[in-house]
């Protein structure tokens, strides 16, 4: 019988970080004059964002069984529990079920409409397992959905509507870090076997797109933060503020990703990075004070 700690490592609980996208739904209600949302209401989008840990984890169970062969060509992921033969294949199984079938019946005692995002969710991530993670540029889009899907779930958790310059926010944000993942992989692993979809890209297509998208992701943030219906709905002008924090963010990824050659495990640096650490916190606590400051 393995050891608990590694169970615990076959969850991949440091991918946990990426579902704190499902409480940004209710983060920015809180600063919305027209809703009635109190800290109070906190528990319901927490234990959203739990289902959504356990889901995910779900996924990558699955995915780690259906890839364990390739992932024992790479340097890092030959270290997994299912790829190191740490985890029987059956036991592996039983517990992606389990995780799967609490995770939804916990969604669907907060709401249908959470529920129904997270079975889209757990659908697009067996599709990307099993078939679309093997395209060039599909795969990324695919990545980039998922965390689409996150902001909708928090916002669906809570019966609350999400901006759509947010949505296209996370969409261009998501696929920028995706393309950065994949220029790391594609120059460091190009010729290991370990992606199928490497063969699609260049680096000189990354580079391109991966310039677009960040571009993107800045231009798009700085509209929403100005636009009518956000200075309305948050009764502020201010919001603008927080731009700085997100160009410094985009810059030091890039500095990151093209002068220390990281960039293959974004939730691993956005946890590692002292200074993405604290450009994250000023963002976070300007924001805060934007939203709720009395004016």
């Amino acid at each position: 019988m393995p050891p608990l700690r590694t169970w615990f490592r076959l969850l991949r609980p440091e991918q946990w970080t990426k579902n704190a996208l499902v409480l940004a739904a209710f983060i920015f209600a809180l600063g919305d004059r027209n809703q009635y949302l109190g800290w109070v209401g906190f528990g319901t989008p927490l234990i959203a964002a739990a289902a959504f840990c356990l889901l995910s984890s779900a996924v990558y169970i699955l995915n780690d069984i259906r890839d364990a062969p390739r992932d024992r060509l790479h340097p890092v992921k030959s270290r997994r529990p299912v790829a190191a033969r740490e985890v029987s294949v059956p036991a592996a199984a039983a517990v992606a079920l389990v995780l799967l079938a609490v995770s939804l019946a916990v969604a669907a005692k907060i709401a249908f409409p959470f529920f129904a995002v997270l079975l889209v969710y757990f659908l697009l991530q067996l599709a990307y397992t099993f078939l679309l993670k093997r395209l060039p540029l599909l795969d990324v889009i695919v990545i980039a959905l998922g965390f689409v899907l996150r902001a909708l779930a928090g916002a669906a958790a809570i019966a609350v509507p999400i901006s759509p310059w947010l949505l296209v926010c996370t969409l261009l944000l998501a696929t920028f870090l995706a393309l950065c993942k994949r220029l790391h992989e594609k120059v460091n692993l190009g010729a290991a076997g370990t992606r199928d979809a490497l063969g699609g890209y260049s680096p000189r297509l990354l580079d391109q797109l991966i310039a677009m998208t960040g571009a993107a992701t800045l231009v798009s943030y700085s509209i929403y933060t100005l636009w009518p219906e956000t200075v309305d709905k948050f009764g502020t002008e201010w919001l603008c503020a927080t731009i700085p924090f997100v160009l410094f963010g985009l810059f030091r990824y890039l500095h990151l990703v093209y002068q220390q050659d990281k960039g293959d495990q974004p939730e691993r640096i956005l946890l590692t990075d002292f200074p993405l650490l604290a450009d994250i916190a000023l963002y976070g606590l300007v924001l805060l004070a934007v939203l709720f400051l009395p004016r």
